[in-house]
């Protein structure tokens, strides 16, 4: 690259690469002052997006491994003495919702789309004679292979395997095996690409 062009380039670098930079250290420094009462940690170098919210007003628990990158809108709520686990080298690009009140454990090298939402717990609502806010909760806990990838505009409440590819506006609501395609509203596996000595038993009982 010639020095006139790198001299054009240097203002978007300021901002895109050394501001972007110094801007994620300061939203790391907030968040460990102002979550003292619980363990909030960092594994290494970590990138907090513009918009990063993160509220744990209990005992609970956020532990990000080294090279996770949460893009942009990412929020996380974790209540009582819940747990959420990112694997080393995740990445959320942009608008990501995680609710968590038991526990919440992502893989490495996991790859999720814009808006995506991971709950581990879902509204009551059948009595009728009480308003939904007053019925409490269901919660399942939810585990996330590592590799996995989940395309834009997902809902996750089930456990996603190994290697699972989830297509875009899927409501993953049961458990997908590792090494499947997976797509739906509800969910349902369509493919599976992995090792032959691995392939799930039930694929073949559903074929």
């Amino acid at each position: 690259m010639s020095a006139a062009k790198r001299l054009r380039k240097a203002p978007w670098h300021l901002r895109y690469r050394i501001g972007a930079k110094m801007a994620s250290d300061l939203r790391r420094l907030m968040i460990k002052a102002t979550h003292r009462h619980c363990r909030v940690e960092f594994q290494g170098p970590v990138y907090l997006g513009p918009g990063f919210h993160l509220n744990i007003p209990d005992a609970g628990q956020l532990i990000i491994g080294p090279g996770v990158d949460l893009r942009r809108g990412f929020v996380c709520e974790i209540s009582r003495d819940g747990r959420v686990v990112i694997g080393a080298g995740s990445t959320f690009t942009s608008a990501a919702l995680i609710q968590c009140t038991t526990t919440i454990d992502i893989g490495r090298g996991t790859v999720f789309g814009q808006s995506v939402q991971i709950a581990d717990g879902a509204h009551r609502f059948r009595d009728y004679e009480k308003h939904m806010f007053e019925q409490g909760y269901e919660f399942n806990p939810i585990t996330i292979g590592d590799n996995a990838i989940v395309m834009s505009k997902c809902t996750i409440v089930s456990d996603i395997g190994e290697g699972a590819f989830i297509g875009a506006h899927t409501l993953v609501n049961k458990p997908v095996p590792a090494y499947c395609l997976a797509v739906g509203t509800p969910v349902k596996v369509i493919e599976y690409f992995g090792p032959p000595e691995r392939r799930p038993e039930i694929l073949d009982a559903e074929s």
